[in-house]
């Protein structure tokens, strides 16, 4: 009885809204994180980029694809750099320590 009022194109029309529904909201996540990992932006200029991305979340999030986009694959290699060496750094600090 389902099967025959909802065709398999529609399931499958369906399953790729969703997809890139999940897609979106990872790209939206992901800008607003670069936005405050950014050092380079005031607290002024951060607030105006999430005010512009909730607001007009099509136009804002391309919009800043386009402006500071280039740079996002940067600050992330940076943050990962940066979380690579406080963990090496932890794991040498806690492996020196002698046996009590």
């Amino acid at each position: 009885m389902f099967a025959s009022s909802f065709p398999l194109l529609d399931i499958v029309l369906t399953m790729l809204w969703f997809v890139i529904f999940v897609f979106w909201i990872m790209l939206v996540f992901q800008i607003i994180v670069d936005v405050f990992r950014s050092h380079d932006l005031s607290g002024g200029l951060k607030a105006l980029w999430m005010i512009f991305i909730i607001f007009l979340p099509f136009l804002g999030v391309f919009v800043y694809l386009i402006a500071r986009g280039g740079k996002m694959h940067e600050r992330q290699a940076q943050a990962a750099i940066a979380q690579q060496k406080a963990m090496e750094d932890y794991i040498r600090s806690v492996a020196n320590k002698p046996q009590s």
